[in-house]
Parts: structure tokens; C-alpha cells; sequence
């Protein structure tokens, strides 16, 4: 059997099925082997089981580290130090597991959209049958409050309207007819004989011709692509996973090394070498890594939570947004309110503006900026389009909403601006000719206190202006369609109003006395209003050197007028979803580039778009309420949906949901995103050098054939202790003042430039001689070596506390910049405190073999700080000095 599609012509459509009535429907026997060879018409949903993803955090350099280290020292029977560092190995797993379980379940959703019945014609009888056991071949009977059970070929149609916005973003619904559509490739949204899965009926009839089920559906595309998109790992894990990774085989290269050269000189037996080398491994290896970007994540969640109205699904996806090149954003409902509005009337004399967005009813109607009151023409107008209207305004948990269509409930409105709401006015219905797509316009028959009939129309200029010519010979076509075309220009939607006296006698409103001929009131405007927060938004998003790009289904010219009014960008470039999808796969990474507003795509042109952005090493935000927009937003490198209009399925997508639907959110996030990142690598820059000055002070003792100074178990201390407390003071450092005005990060980027290297070098040599002048100075001296031992922690420990007020602010530490997170000295409180209790508790003391100090330990370990501060602060001055003589 051939295809059937929107090009396919009605008499072709009977003749493959060789019948004239579409109503005599498959026989029950050919539906039955249809279903047993194609399967049932639902969505089948794959999800990983839960032990995988649990087993997948252990694929992971850092912990195959550490788990080889715990099976070590339980073979060599050191089991405090294996359960210390099995207890490590844990808590960074679990980790990792729950951030990955808290992914999204967009493929349930969509499965619930699909509706449960569906009336079906089977053996010249209409029924209902349950929506899975439809069939391709089926025709299904579609009337007002149907949910679609499967994507359709309209046969016939009744003043059929469907509601598609959540699938192809167009704010209004769409009127539907059997006549089949010419060309070669026509977007979704312009598919009027097509009716797609999921979406509602929102007035008149019709019968479908199934031509797609389950999987083939426009939504199950949607569910497959959702499915099975491949999300790419986000800048920050892929710079902390390369690091870790480089780290990680630094340090075994190392340790094989001094083993061998252990093993070849004969340093020590082998259980005592393999011991000294699992801590070198164990002291090197940082391990506090995973525990400490994750808290620092959390907390820029909670604060996006608790001060943005925002919602961060995975940890990662906060500090994305930072380091964002592009943000690709749907139009309806997210840079737009999705509100139909009035904004200007234009009659033969005179323009007024009308003030006032979305479905509010307040504003005012101004000329020439001054507000006034409403003349008899003006009047007639607004009655006009309130009377010749099936749409209800509604006041819900003070909200206002509409029942019925986006264009008519923009001139109830407007109607309700001048005036009261809830004051009844002075007509009383007769009849109403509903919308249709062959006429496209709606007409209300009235009838006044004086029993004064008046018909009035309201609907699209180029039906309605032949129709004023009737009645008025010297009506200027040429001169209203020029002014249609104008305003259409400025992406507004241009609506014709008109009136005629009716017959007294008069019981229906027809298409025959609106062809007699009407009398022209004027023309409406109407925009869907850009969002007042977006266009400061789009300011501060773009002098962050990101840039913005406007998919929708809307036409090109509406699209590009919307971009220019929001300063989407300084010249605005437009393609059109068909355009798209003539070009090649390189041709599409250049126009991904080079164009800013993306026109009439399809859900699969979204996710093409931001595919062909990251084959160009962007780093990518996808913003959208629909479920045409799920694919995208999970492929995308962090997708944002709108929680009050968005749909289940886009937010279950989504890796962040903006609560209050707010653009401007994006703005403070990306500022978040980058504070965040700013936090992380000082937090990373100041966890190297302490462990690799651990790792060396262990490596040059084995060198030096001395006793290991220091134990696993204590390493595990100052790096995994240490890390959860004092560290934890770099969350709360605040942003720098020329954050925004920095450029995107490059993706692929190092972490640490060739400074950054030299210092972490060079301060973990500093600190790693301080241990060993203390160990040998102690050694020599007779001092046992838990004494020893513990006062190096503490060097190492004071070392760090030093160091953190150096890492913290690219200015001199010794300034204003020294008090502005107090936060700081709580957590070099409590890091005191732990100090004292692992040096004194007698538990502690055998646990981590240490031993109490005096006050002239103590005194060394404040000079052993004093002295990383020092050092540290001078290589900042010089680069101070340097970069100032560079900019003079």
C-alpha cells in the first residue's frame, strides 16, 4: 500500500482504499491482523536498571585507584587503613549514583499524553476502542475535547480545529481540511490536513485516516529521540574527569617507579615497600576531588533554588550554564508571554495604541499618547469584537486565562480595558457562525434593547476586505492591504473588523447575509508580547559574549521582527525548517552559526540545530516549554525548560526548570555558573599542592631509606577532612566584579594555565620540604615518631589554612578582600577543632597513630604556615606588578 501524506490528493486517498465512505472503516478481522503484525499503538519506554548505573560510578581512574589500595592493605592485614579507605571509595560512588538516578523520565510522560480511547469506524460501525488497539488504515471520528490517538490524514472536515502548540509552538489552533497540500517539503505546522498524536480538539469534527502509530507518530519520534539521545558530559566533569585521569596516571607512573627502585636497592622488605608506596598513591591521589565539586554544586543549587526561582536537576548542569556559548531558545511562551495582545486599531482617520500585555484587562487606548475616551466608531469596534467571539475570559487564583482562542480572547480584553469586567453589556446572542478555515471568520448575530438586530464579523483582511467592497464601491483594497502588510512586517497578526444591520426577522447568522456585503470598522493589531524582563535579559546574556538564537514555528518574518523588538542580535539572519533541510550536514554547522532566528523547524530541526552547534565546539542551552522541544533540551549541554507553561515531558527533559517561567533567570544563572566554576578551580588549585607535597614527602623518604613519616590513614585525614571543612570556605567566596564581562570559556579548555601549574609546583615542594625539615630535625632529635608525625599533619593542615587566604582572591590577600566571606574563619574554626581532637582524643590517637604536642610543636606549625603565606603573596605581587606594566 502506498504512503499516505499531506500531499496525498483525496480521490487517490479512496481510490488505495477503494471506498467513497470513510465511515464503513476496516472490518474487525483486518484491524486484528494489523495489530498482530505491526503491534500495539503505544510507546515502549527502555530505562537503565538502577544496578547499572550504580556499577558505572566504579568506572572511574581515581577509584580504581583507591579500591586497589583497599585490597592491598587488607592483604597485608592493615585493615583500619582498608576500611578508612574503602569508607572514601563509598562515599565518592554514591555520589555519583545520586546525581545520575535523579535523571529525568520525559519518556513516561510522553507515553501518558497519548489518549486512552478513540472512537473508531469498524465494519460500518462508529465505537470506541482503546487508543492501543488502533491500527494503521483505521478512521477515527475526531470531535471537540478529543485527544488525537495517532498521527491522521484528514478525510473530512467540519469546522475542525486542533490545538498544537505543545508540538509545533504556534499559540493558536489550527483549522483543518481534507484538501491536500502541494510541495516538496512542508514544516509541521503548516501540515493543515494533518492531525498528529497527542494533540486536542478544540472545535467542530472530522474523520482521520491512521497513517502512523506508536513509534512512526510525530510524538513517538519525539519519545525515540528522547530516548535515545546521547547526553555529552558537561565542561566541568569533562575538564575534573581529564584531570583526575592525568593525575591518576602521574601518580601510578610515580609509584612504580619508586618501587622499582625500592625493589632493585633493597630499601625496605616488601610488605614494608608496598605499604610505603600505597601511601604515596593514597597521599598523592586527591581523593577529596569528588566530595568537594559536588558540595560546591549543591550549595549553588540550593542558592538557585531559594533565590532564583529556580530548579537544578542535576549538579553539573549549575555551573554549565558559565561556560555557555549559545543559548537557543524557543519563541511562544519563553521570550514571549504566549498572550494574544492588542496593541494598536486602525481605522480610516485615525491609529490608537492600546497599552496593557497579555489578558490582564488593564491599559488604556492613547492617540498620539494621550489616553481617550472612546468615540461612537470606536465603541461600535470594540463591541464588534467582543460580540463576534465563543471565548471566555476567567479570573483563576488571580490569573487571568481564557477558555477558547489566543486572537479571540485579545479582544475580550481589549474590550474589557475601557470597559468593567463583569458589567453586562446590552446585546443579547441570536446566533453565532463559528470560526472556519474555508472562511476564516467568525460572525455573532445580536439583539439589542431595541430590538435592533446587528450582525457582527470579525476575521482575516483578505476574506473580509472584498466583502466591505460590497457594500462600499470607493473601499481601497490596495491601500488596507498595504497597511495588513505593514503591520504584518513588525510581526504583528492584522485582524479585520465589520458590522451590518440585520433583518429584524432574523434567526441565523450566515455565510449568504455576510456576502451581501458588511460595513468596515477598522483593523487590530495583535502581537504576542514580548516578555518585559527578556530584553534587559538578552543585554546582559549578550555582553557575556553569549550568543542567542530563536527557534520556533512561527513564519520567518513574524520570528525575525520578534528577534529585532527583544535585540535578539545587532543584525538578525532567518532559514526557515524546509531551507534547513536541504542542506548538507556542513552546510548546517555554517547556518547554525550564521543565523539567529530559526522558522518553522520541526522537533527534529531543533535538535539538528543544537547537533550542528556542538560539532562547532559550542557549548549549548536549549530553553523551551513543548513537547516538541524535549529532544533538544536533552541533548543540549544544559536544558532549560519553563515550569509554569512548560509540560511534563519538556521539564522532565530539562537538566533546570525556571519556576516562575522567568528568562531573565538565565542571565543571573550563567553569573552563578561562572561564580561556581571560579570556586571550583581555587578549590582544585588549592587541593594539589597538598597532596602532592603528602605524595613527595612520602616519595623522598623511601628515597632516602628512612621510615615512612607518615601513615595512610593520615593522609586520608588531611585530604578527605580537610577537604570537607576548610575547603568548603571557597563556596561562599562571591563573584568578581569583571565576571560578566568575561568571554564563555573554551570548550575543551585546560583548567590550569601555565601560572596555575608553576604554583601548585612550586607550593607543593615548599610544603613538602617543611614535613621533611621537621621529620628529620624530630628524628634526629629522638622524638617518637607519632609526635613526629602528627606535627607534620598539623604543618600540612596550617600550611593549607594559610594557603587558602592566598588562593581565594586574585588581589593581595593583606586587604578589604580578607573579611568579605566570614564564612571562611567558621570553617577554619571547625578544622581546629578536628585538629585538636585527633591530636589529643585517645580513640583518635590509635585509630590514626598519633600523638599530643606541645606549644613548641605548635609554634612550628604557625611558622610553617606563615611561611606558604608569605611565598605565595610575593608570586602574587610580581604577577601584580607585571600585568600592571603590560596594560600601561
Amino acid at each position: 500500500m502506498k504512503p499516505i501524506n499531506y500531499q496525498t490528493k483525496l480521490e487517490d486517498i479512496k481510490e488505495e482504499y477503494q471506498t467513497e465512505d470513510f465511515e464503513e472503516g476496516l472490518s474487525s478481522q483486518e484491524a486484528k491482523k494489523r495489530l498482530e503484525e505491526n503491534g500495539p499503538n503505544k510507546i515502549a519506554v527502555k530505562q537503565t536498571p538502577k544496578w547499572k548505573i550504580f556499577l558505572r560510578q566504579f568506572n572511574n581512574m581515581v577509584i580504581y585507584v583507591l579500591i586497589a589500595a583497599v585490597i592491598l592493605t587488607l592483604v597485608m592485614g592493615e585493615y583500619s587503613d582498608a576500611v578508612i579507605i574503602g569508607l572514601v571509595v563509598v562515599i565518592n560512588t554514591l555520589i555519583g549514583y545520586f546525581q545520575e538516578t535523579s535523571a529525568s523520565d520525559a519518556v513516561e510522560k510522553i507515553k501518558a499524553m497519548l489518549s486512552t480511547d478513540a472512537t473508531v469506524y469498524r465494519d460500518g460501525q462508529r465505537t470506541e476502542v482503546p487508543a492501543e488497539q488502533i491500527v494503521t488504515g483505521d478512521s477515527i471520528f475526531l470531535e471537540a475535547g478529543d485527544n488525537v490517538p495517532a498521527d491522521l490524514r484528514i478525510v473530512d472536515a467540519d469546522n475542525l480545529s486542533i490545538q498544537e502548540s505543545a508540538l509545533t509552538g504556534e499559540a493558536d489552533s489550527v483549522e483543518k481540511s481534507e484538501q491536500a497540500i502541494s510541495g516538496q517539503k512542508v514544516a509541521l505546522a503548516d501540515q493543515t490536513n494533518m492531525a498528529f498524536a497527542s494533540t486536542a480538539v478544540t472545535s467542530g469534527s472530522g474523520i482521520g485516516l491512521v497513517v502512523a502509530t506508536a513509534e512512526e507518530t510525530e510524538i513517538g519520534k519525539i519519545s525515540t529521540e528522547v530516548n535515545t539521545v546521547k547526553q555529552r558530559k558537561t565542561p566541568l566533569m569533562q575538564v575534573i574527569d581529564h584531570l583526575g585521569t592525568s593525575v591518576s596516571y602521574f601518580i601510578l607512573i610515580a609509584a612504580v617507579v619508586i618501587f622499582a627502585i625500592g625493589f632493585m636497592f633493597d630499601i625496605y622488605s616488601l610488605p614494608v615497600l608496598a605499604m610505603a608506596v600505597i601511601s604515596v598513591v593514597v597521599g598523592t591521589i586527591p581523593e577529596g576531588l569528588p566530595a568537594t565539586t559536588s558540595v560546591i554544586l549543591a550549595k549553588g543549587v540550593s542558592d538557585m533554588a531559594k533565590n532564583q526561582n529556580t530548579i537544578i536537576k542535576t549538579l553539573p548542569s549549575v555551573e554549565t550554564l558559565g561556560s555557555v556559548d549559545v543559548i537557543a531558545t524557543d519563541k511562544t511562551g519563553t521570550l514571549t508571554k504566549n498572550e494574544m495582545t492588542v496593541t494598536d486599531l486602525i481605522f480610516a482617520d485615525k491609529t490608537y495604541q492600546v497599552s496593557g500585555t497579555g489578558y490582564t484587562p488593564e491599559g488604556e487606548i492613547t492617540e498620539n499618547g494621550q489616553s481617550i475616551q472612546p468615540d461612537q466608531n470606536l465603541k461600535l469596534f470594540l463591541e464588534a469584537g467582543y460580540q463576534a467571539n465563543d471565548t471566555v475570559l476567567l479570573k483563576e487564583n488571580d490569573q487571568w486565562t481564557i477558555n477558547g482562542e489566543p486572537t479571540d480572547g485579545a479582544f475580550i480584553t481589549l474590550y474589557h480595558k475601557v470597559f468593567p469586567y463583569g458589567e453586562s453589556d446590552h446585546y443579547q446572542e441570536v446566533d453565532i457562525l463559528p470560526f472556519d478555515s474555508e472562511y476564516r471568520y467568525i460572525a455573532q448575530l445580536v439583539n439589542d434593547e431595541n430590538n435592533q438586530q446587528t450582525l457582527f464579523i470579525k476575521g482575516s483582511p483578505d476574506k473580509l476586505l472584498p466583502i466591505f467592497k460590497k457594500n462600499d464601491p470607493n473601499f481601497d483594497i490596495p491601500k488596507w492591504t498595504k497597511v495588513v502588510e505593514d503591520y504584518s512586517q513588525q510581526g504583528k497578526r492584522v485582524i479585520a473588523v465589520g458590522y451590518r444591520d440585520a433583518p429584524s426577522d432574523a434567526t441565523d447568522a450566515t455565510h449568504e447575509l455576510i456576502n451581501e456585503g458588511m460595513n468596515f470598522l477598522g483593523l487590530a493589531a495583535i502581537i504576542d508580547p514580548p516578555r518585559e524582563e527578556v530584553i534587559q535579559a538578552l543585554k546582559e546574556i549578550r555582553s557575556a559574549s553569549v550568543d542567542v538564537k530563536m527557534i520556533t514555528g512561527d513564519s520567518a518574518a513574524t520570528a525575525k521582527a520578534i528577534g529585532e523588538k527583544l535585540g535578539l542580535a545587532e543584525s538578525i539572519s532567518a532559514i526557515t525548517g524546509p531551507k534547513w533541510d536541504e542542506l548538507s550536514e556542513t552546510e548546517k554547522v555554517t547556518a547554525a552559526e550564521n543565523n539567529q532566528v530559526f522558522a518553522r523547524t520541526t522537533p527534529g530541526n531543533k535538535i539538528e540545530i543544537i547537533k550542528a552547534l556542538q560539532k562547532n565546539n559550542k557549548v549549548t542551552a536549549m530553553t523551551g516549554d513543548g513537547v516538541n522541544d524535549a529532544p533538544a533540551l536533552k541533548r543540549a549541554d544544559i536544558g532549560i525548560a519553563m515550569g509554569i507553561k512548560g509540560t511534563d515531558v519538556a521539564k522532565d527533559s530539562a537538566d533546570m526548570i525556571l519556576s516562575d517561567d522567568n528568562f531573565a533567570t538565565i542571565s543571573k544563572a550563567i553569573k552563578e555558573g561562572r561564580r561556581i566554576f571560579d570556586n571550583i578551580k581555587k578549590s582544585i588549585l588549592y587541593l594539589l599542592p597538598i597532596s602532592f607535597a603528602e605524595g613527595l614527602i612520602i616519595a623522598f623518604a623511601i628515597l632516602m631509606q628512612d621510615d615512612i613519616p607518615l601513615h595512610p590513614t593520615q593522609l586520608l585525614w588531611i585530604n578527605m577532612v580537610s577537604a570537607i571543612t576548610i575547603q568548603f570556605a571557597l563556596i561562599f567566596e562571591p563573584a568578581e566584579k569583571d565576571i560578566m564581562q568575561r568571554k564563555p570559556r573554551k570548550t575543551g579548555g585546560k583548567l590550569m594555565n601555565l601560572h596555575d601549574v608553576f604554583q601548585v609546583a612550586y607550593i607543593s615542594v615548599l610544603m613538602a620540604i617543611l614535613g621533611m625539615i621537621i621529620d628529620e630535625w624530630f628524628t634526629r632529635s629522638g622524638v617518637s615518631s607519632a609526635v613526629t608525625s602528627t606535627t607534620m599533619i598539623n604543618v600540612l593542615i596550617v600550611g593549607k589554612i594559610f594557603y587558602m587566604f592566598n588562593i581565594r582572591t586574585k588581589n593581595l590577600a593583606l586587604s578589604k578582600e580578607m573579611f568579605v566571606n566570614k564564612k571562611a574563619y567558621i570553617f577554619i574554626g571547625l578544622m581546629l577543632i578536628l585538629q585538636l581532637i585527633l591530636t589529643y582524643v585517645p580513640f583518635m590517637q590509635s585509630v590514626f597513630h598519633t600523638s599530643a604536642i606541645g606549644p613548641f610543636e605548635w609554634l612550628l606549625t604557625i611558622i610553617g604556615g606563615i611561611i606558604v603565606f608569605l611565598v605565595a603573596e610575593l608570586d602574587k605581587l610580581i604577577r601584580l606588578g607585571l600585568n600592571k606594566k603590560a596594560t600601561a
